[in-house]
């Protein structure tokens, strides 16, 4: 039998994960290796068992079944769960006592686009070990041929059990819209609306590929226009929508107002500080000084950290932390829950606070302290540049005495406020922020990002677009 080797294409091994354009960047093939690589490491480990899943995408179903081929032929055991969320395959690697688990997803990307997720044992697989993929597959470094089984399963019901366990709210009767955006998430949506207590609509709960009604990205406000117009219509307590894969949770309050993540975190922090008084609450160095603030108030530890789920996931599992969240919608919760991100999860405590609250959701989001900042700019900096940016600004920043909080690239604290510089981890992109308490605040943090900026020969990012109230 011809050895095994395999080629991925350059831009598919990412930090986080492992993506690409069905047809152009990622095929069957590479889903069969990855099957291959990733199933000779936990073979390699002891390991007996895999736990699979796949999104909604037209894509998913045959990258699965190459996937699954791939892991079979390392003698592993493969427990297939189907088609559902990202956080119902997390689940599932518990339930199961698997050794570890891959989801094919694509995420909130565009259609064509399709991707995967890993966890090995319980711990996130990313960065590093994701490259060892591609060494392995290109070497040929896999374990001996082998053969393996694999097994439908429908964890779902246990899933949804497991979830509704949790919800705190008593008997009030809430209304409430949900969107999974056509995503893999829509079939648990719709389960979840029939047995929670209140008024449920939910809109766009069939799952498509194509994403017919809009882009499965509920943090972009563009995205929400249908469940914001569908709140206000019905007179509804808030509305709750998902991303493609549903990790990631975007919600509404009933006026109409979206909550970004921070705000988001704050409601939910406050509420599991009062059963972990002191507990550290992590978030993503993009959050707003408002959530970190808010925190520290209400009796917690705030803890800011880099962004990317995966490095959130390690950073909780290591200080303890009982909550965590970043800008982008991602949500875990280590209290009562498994600290992984879980956008369901996350609604279900959301809907027990609100029921449980003597005041809206919208008087809540309107009680917290008003800051101005920029929407996140991102802008094109050549991958073997960025991070070369990032020191340079940092070497600048050192010298003139300002006060600096480097956990992922610089954040720049000043009394207007704070300005943020940091290069992505999946793209050829720096990503900047800043804020403010005044306008006047605001314009001046933006002048000292972009004098940096140009003091490193790059132009400095466009700021016309709109500045948001948060």
């Amino acid at each position: 039998m011809t050895a095994f080797t395999h080629q991925f294409h350059p831009t598919s091994l990412r930090e986080y994960d492992i993506r690409g354009i069905i047809g152009q960047t990622l095929s069957g093939k590479d889903a069969f290796a990855i099957g291959r690589c990733f199933g000779s490491i936990v073979a390699r480990e002891g390991g007996k068992k895999v736990a699979v899943g796949y999104d909604g995408r037209l894509s998913s179903p045959e990258l699965e079944g190459q996937l699954v081929a791939g892991l079979v032929a390392c003698g592993l055991e493969v427990a297939r769960i189907g088609c559902g969320p990202t956080p119902m395959l997390y689940f599932a690697s518990y339930e199961l006592k698997a050794d570890g688990a891959v989801m094919v997803t694509g995420s909130h990307n565009p259609p064509n686009y399709n991707g995967f997720k890993m966890m090995l044992g319980k711990k996130p697989f990313f960065g590093a070990q994701i490259q060892q993929i591609g060494q392995m597959a290109a070497g040929g470094d896999v374990v001996a041929e082998a053969s393996g089984s694999s097994t439908q399963i429908d964890v779902s019901d246990a899933y949804v059990a497991r979830l509704l366990k949790d919800y705190d709210g008593g008997d009030r009767a809430l209304k409430v819209v949900w969107d999974p955006g056509n995503g893999s998430g829509a079939a648990i949506t719709q389960r979840l609306a029939a047995k929670l207590p209140g008024e449920h609509i939910v809109i766009n709960g069939e799952i498509d590929g194509n994403f017919p009604n809009h882009h499965p990205d509920p943090t972009v406000l563009k995205n929400l226009e249908q469940i914001i117009a569908k709140v206000r219509e019905t007179g509804a307590d808030l509305g709750i929508a998902f991303d493609g894969d549903a990790d990631r949770i975007g919600a509404v309050d009933g006026e109409g107002n979206m909550l970004f993540g921070d705000q988001l975190l704050v409601v939910l922090a406050r509420d599991v500080l009062k059963q972990h008084p002191g507990g550290t609450i992590i978030a993503d160095v993009k959050a707003s000084q408002v959530l970190f603030d808010e925190v520290a108030k209400a009796g917690g530890t705030p803890l800011m950290w880099k962004t990317g789920h995966s490095l959130i996931k390690a950073k909780m599992a290591e200080t303890k932390a009982p909550l965590a969240g970043e800008m982008s919608g991602h949500i875990f919760f280590a209290d009562k829950w498994y600290g992984f991100d879980d956008a369901p999860y996350s609604a279900i405590r959301l809907l027990g606070i609100v029921a449980r609250a003597g005041e809206s959701l919208a008087q809540m989001r309107d009680a917290l302290p008003k800051v101005i900042n920029t929407p996140e700019l991102r802008f094109d900096c050549p991958d073997e540049r960025k991070f070369g940016v990032i020191q340079e600004v940092k070497g600048r920043l050192a010298t003139s005495g300002a006060n600096v909080q480097d956990v992922d690239g610089v954040r720049v604290l000043t009394e207007d406020g704070w300005w943020l510089l940091r290069a992505s981890n999946t793209q050829a992109v720096l990503v900047a922020r800043a804020e403010a308490k005044t306008e006047d605040g605001l314009e001046r943090l933006k002048a000292l990002l972009a004098e940096q900026l140009e003091a490193s020969g790059l132009a400095a990012p466009d700021f016309s677009g709109e500045n948001a109230g948060h």
